[in-house]
C-alpha cells in the first residue's frame, strides 16, 4: 500500500480489517510432520473448536482493462548499474494456460520457483541467458511467474553489463520472445526445460516446511488437486502450446517496461540507528 494509507489508518478500521478476515471460515490449517493423526485433531478441536465464524468476506472482483499499448518508465538515480524490469499479464493458476506458461518461463528464462521458502536451479540453458549473459550484454537475467487467485504477472528482470544499452537488451530479449512465437520449440528444447521444472518442483517438495505450504496453498488457489496433479500438467504441455501462449501474453503491446538509468552519482549511504544520519 501507500504511506499516506497507513498514515491515516485508525484502530478501528485496522481493528475491524482483523475481526473480518481472520476468521476460521476463512483460514485453512495444515500439519506437516511427524504426529499422531487423533491426538493432533483433539489438540486442534482444544484450540479452535470455540472460536466463532465470522461473516464470510466480501470477495473482490476488480477486472483489469485490455491494455492497448506498452507502458513504460525510465528514472534515474544514483550507482552505476543499470536494470529493466519488463512485466507482461498472466493467468491465474487455475487458467488452462497457467501450466504452458510455466514451460515457456523454463525455456525463456529459467523454470520458476513457486515456494515459498528458497529452492531453485540454474537457468544457464535458457533462451535469454544465452542471449543476454553469454552474449555479454547481461551480467543476470531471471523471470517468474507466480501461481495467484486472480490474473497477475510474468516478469523478467534484466542487469546489465556496465558498457551496454538498454536499446541493445531489448532488442535481444524481444528477439527470443519473437523466435517463440513465429515457431514452437524443438522436442528436445521442451524435454529439457520440462525436466528442469519437474526437477525444482521435486527440490521445492521435500522439506516438511514446504509440504506444508504446498498443502495450504494449492487449497487456498484452488484444491489440493492442483498440486497433486501439477506433474501431471505440465507434462501434457506441447510445443505448440508454448508458441499459443508466447503469441497471446508477451506481445510489446501488452508489456509494462521500467527501466533504472544510473547518472553516475554515488549513493547517500544509510546509518542504521544512528539518530543523526
Amino acid at each position: 500500500g501507500e504511506m499516506a494509507d497507513l498514515e491515516a489508518m485508525q484502530r478501528q478500521q485496522l481493528y475491524q480489517h482483523y475481526r473480518t478476515y481472520y476468521v476460521p471460515n476463512n483460514t485453512v490449517l495444515t500439519v506437516a510432520g511427524d504426529f499422531e493423526t487423533e491426538t493432533l485433531f483433539q489438540r486442534i478441536q482444544e484450540l479452535y473448536a470455540g472460536i466463532p465464524a465470522g461473516t464470510p468476506p466480501p470477495q473482490v472482483a476488480c477486472p483489469e482493462p485490455a491494455q492497448a499499448d506498452e507502458q513504460r518508465i525510465t528514472v534515474e538515480g544514483p550507482g552505476e548499474t543499470t536494470y529493466i524490469q519488463a512485466s507482461y499479464h498472466a493467468p491465474q493458476a487455475t487458467h488452462p494456460d497457467f501450466f504452458p506458461f510455466l514451460v515457456l518461463d523454463s525455456l525463456l528464462s529459467g523454470p520458476s520457483s513457486l515456494n515459498m521458502f528458497g529452492g531453485g536451479i540454474s537457468n544457464k540453458t535458457s533462451r535469454l541467458y544465452r542471449a543476454l549473459v553469454e552474449g555479454e550484454l547481461a551480467v543476470n537475467v531471471n523471470g517468474g511467474i507466480g501461481a495467484t487467485i486472480d490474473p497477475f504477472l510474468y516478469t523478467l528482470h534484466l542487469t546489465l553489463r556496465p558498457d551496454r544499452t538498454p536499446a541493445a537488451a531489448l532488442q535481444a530479449l524481444e528477439h527470443e520472445i519473437d523466435r517463440l512465437q513465429q515457431a514452437p520449440p524443438q522436442p528436445e528444447e521442451l524435454h529439457r526445460a520440462l525436466k528442469q521444472a519437474r526437477a525444482l518442483f521435486a527440490y521445492g517438495s521435500e522439506s516438511i516446511t514446504n509440504q506444508a505450504f504446498w498443502l495450504g496453498f494449492s487449497e487456498m488457489i484452488d484444491t489440493f488437486d492442483w498440486f497433486t496433479h501439477y506433474l501431471a500438467s505440465i507434462e501434457q504441455v506441447t510445443p505448440a502450446d508454448v508458441q499459443r501462449v508466447a503469441q497471446k501474453y508477451l506481445p510489446v503491446q501488452q508489456r509494462v517496461l521500467g527501466i533504472y538509468q544510473p547518472n553516475g552519482e554515488q549513493a547517500i549511504p544509510t546509518l542504521e540507528g544512528d539518530d543523526e544520519a
